[in-house]
């Protein structure tokens, strides 16, 4: 199983910028992808960005140019950030892990969550 724990979420005002940091551990080495997720109040959660083992990355359109996906992968940490936030970017940020399993229901971890408050 893998672990993730998320770090770097808070308040900041329209414009400015927010660093998220995902700590894996456990079986890192099952890790296919990684990714961010969100969900803001009364949406439904939605990809944001995520990055595979080859370094290839996809973004949502929402966020293209804002923000970049990054993972080092020496320190099994993936970050996001965040540039130019609005505050419709308000929402909780969730790490999300895909791993190599041959069980469908253990293809997925999940972090607890950090919130991201943008004030305008």
């Amino acid at each position: 199983q893998v672990q993730l724990v998320e770090s770097g979420g808070g308040l900041v005002q329209a414009g400015g910028s927010l660093r998220l940091s995902c700590a894996a551990s456990g079986s890192t080495f099952t890790i296919a992808a990684m990714g961010w997720y969100r969900q803001g109040p009364g949406s439904q959660r939605e990809l944001v960005a995520n990055i595979n083992n080859s370094g290839v990355t996809n973004y949502a359109d929402s966020v293209k140019g804002r923000f970049t996906i990054s993972r080092d992968n020496a320190k099994n940490t993936l970050y996001l950030q965040m540039n130019l936030l609005k505050p419709e970017d308000t929402a909780v940020y969730c790490c999300h892990a895909f791993l190599l399993a041959s069980i469908p229901e253990q293809r997925h971890a999940w972090g607890q969550g950090t919130q991201v408050t943008v004030s305008s």
